[in-house]
């Protein structure tokens, strides 16, 4: 239940310190007449997306392999037990099916590094970015707006509660918007096929065989299961940016001590 948890807590801080950070730098550059119109929150989510896929892909990339070994490895012994049938019904001798060794992070990404080099850990960068420019593009601009709902009095901060109720809703909003980029994306980054399982070429082959073979539904597949995890955990992240930390070290940035 929790493989792959090891690449999150490793990847998963930068990756939103990037995705928030970039967003309110976005904003600050397209604010500077005074005004923000939801183009401008638009194109500043678009922007925090992008940026973002630098971590985001070889985490997702790393975190699929290892969740997907213990499917791979159910598959082969399923396979070792069937084979010990004989053609007539009757069975073999039982025999232990053969232990499949399970990856690591670190293993997984140097050999895909050996293999395949840089672009090995960026498979997959195309529909990332599918997925994650339309999330920004959605969760920022809904977020700010859900949030402003909340604010005691214009120019003050809303309560830490709203902030988290704001990231929860837009973030599950966003999350499930997305979620049909989400399912091809995986279905590209999984570098080992199971019995009977399609091949891709790319984005849009992905898409056209899963509508083929499994309908329209199958792109929806996980999104209660990504709504419940991208709510708290966009919560939490903008109430502990908006306790201040990110406009701190802005203002130093902006305002150096001699």
């Amino acid at each position: 239940m929790y493989r792959g948890a090891a690449v999150n807590l490793t990847l998963v801080t930068p990756e939103k310190a990037i995705k928030l950070a970039a967003n309110d730098f976005f904003r600050h550059q397209l604010s500077k007449d005074g005004q923000l119109t939801l183009l401008k929150e638009m194109l500043a989510g678009c922007g925090a997306g992008t940026c973002q896929v630098i971590v985001t892909t070889p985490m997702e990339m790393l975190k699929i392999q290892l969740q997907d070994a213990g499917r791979i490895a159910a598959q082969k012994k399923i396979l070792a037990t069937q084979a010990q049938l004989s053609p007539q019904g009757g069975a073999q001798p039982p025999a232990e099916a053969p232990a499949v060794a399970r990856p690591t992070a670190t293993q997984l990404a140097r050999d895909l590094l050996q293999s395949r080099g840089l672009a090995g850990l960026y498979k997959g960068l195309g529909a990332t970015l599918l997925r994650d420019v339309p999330f920004s593009i959605v969760y920022f601009p809904l977020f700010a707006n859900l949030n402003q709902l909340g604010q005691p009095a214009p120019g003050e901060k809303s309560p830490f509660y709203v902030s988290f109720l704001a990231g929860c809703v837009a973030g599950s909003a966003a999350a499930v918007a997305v979620n049909p980029c989400d399912v091809v994306k995986t279905r590209l980054q999984s570098l080992q096929r199971g019995v009977n399982e399609d091949t891709y070429s790319g984005f849009l082959d992905c898409a056209r065989k899963i509508l083929r073979h499994e309908g329209p539904s199958a792109f929806l597949k996980g999104a209660y299961c990504r709504a419940l995890v991208i709510a708290p955990l966009f919560g939490i992240a903008q109430v502990v940016y908006f306790l201040g930390i990110g406009e701190t070290l802005l203002g130093l940035l902006q305002h150096p001590q001699p």
